[in-house]
């Protein structure tokens, strides 16, 4: 018996560790395009998600467009990058009264829980992103 419950544990264990790599591997290290249409589950599934709310005629927004990316990259697996079109996607805009781009939004299980406008370095875009990890929920 014990022997069997032995190789219950290790299966189960193998088992969380596949899934465990399985996440790492699949998770996105370049910020995900929105539309209004995905915006909401998008933001409503993460723990911590950060959206950059752009356009392309906005040459700040061009500015924060490969820092976004970086920091992307460097937080795969554990913060979700997006990016919003507000000239395609009006409703979401709206919504969430983004008047001047670049806005970058971050949102904790889809509530925005802090914000950021204009062109900022990456150091203090990063800072957000590490307070708001560290910041209980």
């Amino acid at each position: 018996m014990d022997d069997e419950l032995e190789a219950i544990r290790r299966r189960m264990a193998e088992k969380l560790l596949s899934s465990a790599r399985k996440e790492t591997q699949e998770a996105p290290t370049t910020p995900v395009v929105l539309t209004d249409q995905s915006f909401p589950s998008f933001i409503s599934d993460q723990r911590l998600s950060v959206i950059d709310f752009w356009a392309e005629w906005c040459a700040p927004c061009r500015f924060v467009s490969p820092i976004i990316e970086q920091l992307a990259k460097q937080y795969a697996g554990r913060v979700l990058f997006g990016k919003l079109d507000v000239d395609r996607n009006q409703i979401t805009a709206a919504r969430y009264g983004i008047r001047s781009i670049p806005t970058i939004m971050f949102f904790r299980a889809g509530k925005p829980v802090d914000a950021v406008i204009g062109a900022l370095p990456k150091n203090q875009i990063e800072s957000r992103i590490v307070r708001l990890m560290s910041a209980p929920e």
